[in-house]
């Protein structure tokens, strides 16, 4: 399998693993490829991953958003040091529901432990990434970002 299989066999299991982590309505848009540095907002986690194909996730967003997220998943809001744990951690869910999904379409990946980024960000050094925007109800917008090592 190529690349651009494995690519889309990761977004597919994208969107079907945030359907099943985050319990609200999710709409998820078409995204985008992009080759330009990407500038982090205010708070994200970055997850690598490897295997079949080699790269990163990059979950973005404003502090109130995952906050938000985490009043809606657990009950109550979080702030400082408890938020960026959140954050790390739900960055850990979705990937390795990620993880779930491509390895039932015969694609392995392993992920790396979770890197919180607090502050703006600038990421570059990646050939190519794709970009998807979540919009959460009730929540606010995450970005997902994947970059992909093309030379293995």
């Amino acid at each position: 399998m190529e690349i651009s299989n494995h690519v889309q066999v990761i977004l597919d299991g994208t969107t079907l693993a945030i359907q099943s982590v985050v319990p609200l309505n999710v709409d998820i848009q078409q995204g985008s490829f992009m080759n330009e540095p990407y500038i982090q907002q205010e708070i994200g986690v970055l997850i690598g991953f490897t295997g079949d194909i080699r790269g990163r996730i990059i979950i973005d967003s404003v502090q109130p958003t995952f906050s938000n997220l985490a009043a809606k998943m657990f009950g109550m809001p979080i702030e400082g040091e408890m938020l960026e744990s959140f954050t790390g951690e739900f960055g850990n869910m979705l990937a390795g529901n990620i993880c779930t999904h491509v390895g039932s379409q015969n694609v392995t990946i392993d992920i790396t432990p979770p890197t919180v980024m607090v502050g703006q960000t600038k990421l570059y050094g990646f050939e190519s990434a794709y970009k998807m925007l979540v919009t959460i109800d009730e929540v606010g917008e995450l970005t997902i970002l994947f970059t992909i090592d093309e030379n293995e």
